[in-house]
């Protein structure tokens, strides 16, 4: 038996849902607005959550990670009563595990339920019976623990892996992991960096070359294919390669055979390809500087690695890893870190990632070598001051914002001058603040551009208490 929640603003859907649903042996919840749907998901153990994309304080496609970070991580099956081939693709790249358009057959949503709890049952057989050993990759954010995954699903194949992400996220160490959770372990792990390949020289370096192939081949080279065989290749920044080389190379991941420069007889290399790059291959491709066919052969498995910014609350653990570490490369005593230092480093944004933060532990452990405790003062300097300066123009807009809001607040002041209804004290307290908060939303969604999830962010408001102040104003938005 299955707990099933169905999340849709049409109740009669959901009664015929939560009737078949129940006839199959499961138990459905139904609700009827997001921000409820996301509160159950999150306090229940839902095994599938149908979410309709269309729901009057919300769009569901917005809000598939806080439904995927739910503790019993449900199978999410998006519902919408429009044809949109748009909103499929966004929502299958984000996670969800499928999307069927209402109105949908009985025998459609049968099937679809069976085919899910299959899935499910499978992937938790899959995770509990194989532990992933991290390597040097820390953290248990939601965006970790779901590359994690991708790393376990890698390690039991030999498919080819390409990994994206922003300079500075760890693409190698997460290669390295793969390898070294695969059968492929104890055989080479060859790494190379394609900015520094030359393409004068790459098919020397990548297929090898005899003796006397050209000038200066003074001795015969194995090449990175070769090096690898039966092990791992890994080619980081692989979007700096040349169309010609490209070209080639793609004709080796096809046939995995290669000629060495200068050899008559051509080779053969069992190695297994991970590839990576901060570029966006994609874009590359509109624009004719990189192979769609070879991008489609790279990209059998796809891990995108987020930026730090996007999963701050792995930074304790990033301290608590790294700290220790340098301190016994330095040979010095383990230092503590203060609550100002923590502070900092939460706020920061991290545009260097992981790369740039050990770089800062590094630095501040240097700046505190003859003290017990890492403070503020001890980060470098372009660090603190980028944060002090972050201070001084987030209270020059909120100044600026505050004296905007109020200097205008009694433009219209309510008149009670020859009336005999003058109103109390406290009504005529309502009529200002619901003033002062209807050019305050205004201001605000200026500042967010009309962004509800920005909005948010910066009143400092609940989802569902903004949608409600919007409303009460009569203040349309775009809630996606």
């Amino acid at each position: 038996m299955a707990e099933i929640l169905v999340i849709d603003d049409d109740l009669i859907f959901n009664e015929v849902m939560e009737e078949q649903i129940t006839r199959l042996g499961h138990d459905c919840d139904t609700v009827a607005s997001l921000y409820k749907g996301i509160s159950r998901a999150q306090k229940g153990a839902y095994d599938i959550v149908f979410l309709d994309v269309t729901l009057p304080d919300g769009n569901g496609l917005s809000e598939l990670q806080a439904f995927k970070n739910a503790a019993s991580a449900p199978e999410i099956v998006i519902l919408t009563g429009y044809g949109d081939p748009e909103g499929a693709e966004v929502a299958i790249k984000n996670g969800a595990w499928d999307y069927i358009q209402k109105p949908a057959s009985i025998t459609t949503i049968q099937l679809t339920i069976s085919r899910a709890l299959r899935f499910r049952l499978t992937k938790l057989q899959s995770d509990s019976s194989r532990t992933v050993v991290r390597h040097g990759i820390i953290g248990n954010s939601a965006k970790i623990k779901e590359c994690m995954d991708h790393i376990a699903q890698a390690a039991t194949s030999s498919i080819n892996v390409l990994i994206t992400g922003d300079t500075g996220t760890g693409k190698e160490m997460f290669a390295k992991a793969i390898h070294l959770n695969s059968k492929r372990a104890g055989k080479p792990f060859i790494v190379a960096d394609c900015t520094s390949i030359p393409e004068t020289l790459a098919e020397s370096l990548l297929f090898g070359h005899q003796k006397g192939a050209f000038t200066g081949a003074s001795a015969n080279s194995l090449g990175l294919f070769l090096q690898a065989d039966e092990g791992t290749l890994f080619l980081d920044e692989i979007g700096d390669l040349s169309l010609p080389v490209q070209k080639s190379f793609l004709r080796v991941l096809q046939e995995r055979k290669f000629r060495p420069l200068g050899a008559r007889e051509e080779k053969q290399s069992k190695f297994r390809l991970i590839s990576a790059t901060n570029r966006h291959l994609e874009k590359m491709i509109t624009e004719g500087v990189f192979r769609k066919d070879l991008y489609y052969r790279l990209r059998a498995i796809h891990i995108h690695l987020p930026p730090l910014r996007e999963r701050m609350e792995d930074i304790p653990l990033l301290l608590d890893y790294y700290i220790p570490k340098v301190c016994e490369e330095m040979d010095i005593k383990t230092k503590k870190y203060s609550g100002e230092f923590l502070n900092a480093c939460l706020e920061y944004d991290w545009p260097g990632n992981v790369r740039e933060l050990v770089n800062a532990v590094n630095n501040s452990c240097s700046n505190a070598i003859n003290d017990n405790e890492l403070f503020l003062y001890h980060m470098p300097l372009e660090i603190r001051a980028h944060l002090a300066k972050k201070k001084v123009n987030s209270t020059v807009v909120h100044d600026e914002a505050i004296q905007s809001i109020t200097s205008n607040s009694h433009a219209e002041p309510v008149s009670y001058t020859g009336t005999d209804n003058f109103p109390t004290y406290k009504e005529s307290r309502r009529a200002v603040v619901d003033q002062m908060e209807s050019r305050y939303l205004r201001e605000l969604l200026k500042h967010s551009s009309r962004d509800f999830k920005k909005a948010c962010n910066v009143s400092g408001l609940s989802r569902a208490r903004l949608y409600e102040l919007f409303k009460k104003h009569s203040i349309s938005v775009k809630y996606h």
